[in-house]
């Protein structure tokens, strides 16, 4: 099961909590990899944490601006060498995406973009309040031909749209949150899957978050070994 790629979502600031999460998700069963949002990279240790840590990472910004405001974004991380990963949103357009690839060969070969499309609390009806006229489904394959096209790595979206893009494009690196364990609370999220069902979907990579980390982590560990095994 080590070509599962299981991205662990360490949502605290703590960093007790932090080094607990990824010492007990560790696993020699399963490659699981930290990633850290806006939460604990805008807090007071989290950036030194970052530039010390040992394991490699996933670092989860959705940077979303101008293209030089976002290779300058990229330029300032290139101290973070365990940083493996980095989003950035799609709707920033070809042209940012293009910037943000072009810098990430220059500062760190290993770097991968990720291109965050229709986020997974969002449905038919949120986008139809933002004012999109297409369907979830219809504006992440949309997405996906932008990342193709402007040579990023991948792909960030819901299990549910996956597949899809697989058929469509078969490189692409496809990650998906909004991933829950049976019978694990569904919380914010809108278009959930199982970790089963979304490796079924030809899924590179899933994050998990609560069902990992709420509670005793290392039996949640299990659960998701014994859910794989099934």
């Amino acid at each position: 099961m080590k070509n599962k790629i299981i991205f662990v979502a360490c949502d605290t600031s703590n960093i007790k909590d932090i080094k607990k999460i990824v010492t007990q998700t560790r696993t020699k069963k399963l490659k699981i990899i930290p990633k850290f949002g806006l939460q604990f990279f805008y807090s007071k240790k989290g950036r030194k944490f970052l530039e010390k840590i040992k394991n490699d990472f996933w670092l989860d910004l959705k940077i979303n601006d101008i293209p030089q405001t976002a290779i300058s974004a990229i330029d300032s991380l290139k101290d973070l060498k365990k940083c493996k990963y980095i989003t950035v949103h799609v709707s920033g357009g070809m042209e940012m995406l293009k910037a943000v690839k072009k810098k990430a060969k220059k500062i760190n070969k290993n770097l991968k973009i990720l291109g965050v499309t229709v986020l997974t609390s969002l449905n038919n009806k949120s986008l139809k309040q933002i004012g999109h006229s297409k369907s979830v489904k219809q504006l992440v394959l949309q997405q996906a031909n932008l990342i193709r096209k402007s040579s990023c790595d991948g792909i960030v979206c819901s299990a549910q749209e996956a597949l899809t893009v697989r058929r469509k494009y078969k490189n692409l690196l496809i990650i998906t949150p909004g991933i829950r364990l049976p019978g694990d609370n569904s919380n914010d999220q809108l278009r959930l899957m199982t970790p089963k069902d979304a490796f079924k979907n030809k899924v590179s990579g899933i994050v998990m978050g609560r069902s990992l980390t709420k509670g005793n982590i290392q039996n949640n560990t299990k659960r998701l070994l014994e859910h794989l095994n099934k």
